[in-house]
């Protein structure tokens, strides 16, 4: 059990010490969530109107409905950009290195992403402690009991990166999977608009948004952000992240791209 332990501190560690390297990593994936919350928010505050629903005990301003989903928006840029960086590792051989351990592969895969998980989840409490100043003021209790909702969220997007980083092959080919990735779940989700909203302007679009996972990992942080339980959320937030895990870490070779730069080489 020691020797796990120290792999997992390892990899932690490696993994601050990179975010550490890279402030400008930090800044971005602040800049993005919190130009959503003062200007975008502050556009559409008085166009849509957010009702009494659940968790909410009374009418809200636009901005605190959009927070959890915000956050949930700032772990899912950061997995993707995890994930380029483990399709980058892979490509300089680190990644190899990695698997060279006596260790599992599996634990060594998750750890990678709970090391990336816990950097999501301190920029989030960052942007949390931020959004106070612009009105968004949950319980105080509610920034702990999110916690588990954070890390279920990241190791879910986690899991979605390295299943996308399994079958990518080059770098540059990331960018665009990226994209087609990120913004269909962030916008067709719950995110930025109530679920009932979106099933007036089109039933359809509201059971997409209802299938899509990134939609009970957004209800599950603002439930818990106002101390409130979601089993629906929860129990689909952790039957995605599961299966992802499970297809991430059964799917990752290394050598995929040893061997295919080779035969490219030789042609």
């Amino acid at each position: 059990m020691q020797h796990y332990w120290f792999c997992f501190l390892a990899i932690q560690t490696r993994e601050w010490r990179r975010f550490w390297q890279q402030r400008t990593r930090f800044v971005s994936a602040l800049v993005r969530p919190l130009l959503w919350l003062m200007v975008f928010a502050a556009g559409f505050r008085a166009v849509l109107g957010v009702s009494i629903i659940p968790p909410y005990q009374t009418y809200i301003t636009y901005e605190t409905y959009i927070a959890p989903g915000l956050c949930a928006m700032i772990i899912l840029f950061n997995s993707m950009q995890g994930a380029l960086s483990m399709v980058y590792d892979r490509e300089l051989g680190s990644m190899r290195v990695l698997l060279m351990s006596p260790l599992p592969r599996p634990f060594l895969l998750i750890t990678k992403l709970l090391a990336m998980g816990v950097v999501s989840v301190g920029q989030v409490y960052i942007f949390l402690l931020i959004a106070r100043l612009i009105d968004v003021e949950p319980p105080a209790w509610g920034y702990l009991a999110i916690l588990p909702a954070l890390a279920m969220t990241a190791l879910m997007l986690g899991a979605l990166g390295l299943l996308i980083a399994t079958w990518i092959k080059q770098l540059e080919n990331f960018a665009g999977v990226m994209n087609f990735v990120i913004f269909p779940m962030f916008f067709l989700s719950s995110a930025l608009y109530p679920l009932w909203k979106m099933q007036e302007a089109s039933p359809w679009l509201y059971w997409i948004c209802q299938f899509n996972p990134f939609t009970h990992a957004v209800e599950s942080i603002r439930f818990a952000l106002y101390l409130q339980w979601d089993t629906e959320a929860y129990v689909t937030t952790t039957a995605v992240t599961v299966v992802l895990c499970a297809l991430a870490t059964a799917g990752f070779r290394p050598q995929r791209t040893r061997i295919l730069g080779t035969r490219t080489g030789g042609n």
